[in-house]
């Protein structure tokens, strides 16, 4: 049986958050270990790189998550 609309948004929505939280944290360790070099551009690139990335994965969990109950 295949799980419905609802819950499928349910356990997509826990998916994201979590994934969210997680990336973030990922995002800020590596910010802040020392793997960046002291240079605006490269650490404004790294921040807009890393800002977008995370929507890729959700991409594809939303599409899912809004999938018709029919397909």
């Amino acid at each position: 049986m295949r799980p419905g609309i609802r819950t499928r948004k349910f356990i997509g929505t826990i998916i994201l958050l979590t994934f969210l939280v997680l990336y973030s944290f990922l995002v800020m360790t590596i910010a802040v270990s020392g793997h960046l070099p002291d240079n605006g551009l490269v650490q404004f690139l790294y921040y807009a790189i890393a800002g977008a990335i995370w929507a890729f994965p959700a991409k594809y969990l939303v599409t899912w998550m809004v999938r018709p109950d029919n397909a």
